[in-house]
């Protein structure tokens, strides 16, 4: 996004549904489907890490890959609203710090 001054990137589907989401509801749903598709292989990953014992077993890994995607099309909206990348970064910076990591000093597996 930097090497395009913040204005020509994005995410595309991030800005339709912000444009036209509201206006048509053939639209709203199927670009509901890709943001929501797009949550499977986060929690994916998500449920891996906690059968390798890295995150805590409770974890709920649809609930956290859907917050995930909802906090970076708003870190994305940010930055390109204040032309840098302080938004994405803090949004990453702060969702990999709520992650529930498993202390290995407890017996996770290594």
């Amino acid at each position: 996004m930097a090497r395009h001054q913040w204005l020509r990137r994005g995410c595309l589907v991030g800005n339709l549904a912000q444009e036209l989401g509201g206006r048509n509801d053939a639209f709203r749903q199927q670009l509901e489907a890709v943001l929501t598709s797009w949550q499977a292989p986060v929690a994916d990953c998500l449920n891996e890490a906690v059968t390798r014992g890295d995150l805590d077993h409770d974890v709920d890994a649809k609930q956290l890959a859907a917050f995930f995607w909802i906090g970076w099309e708003g870190a994305l909206m940010r930055a390109k609203l204040t032309r840098d990348s302080l938004p994405l970064d803090c949004f990453i910076d702060q969702y990999f710090a709520l992650l529930p990591i498993r202390n290995r000093a407890e017996g996770a597996p290594s």
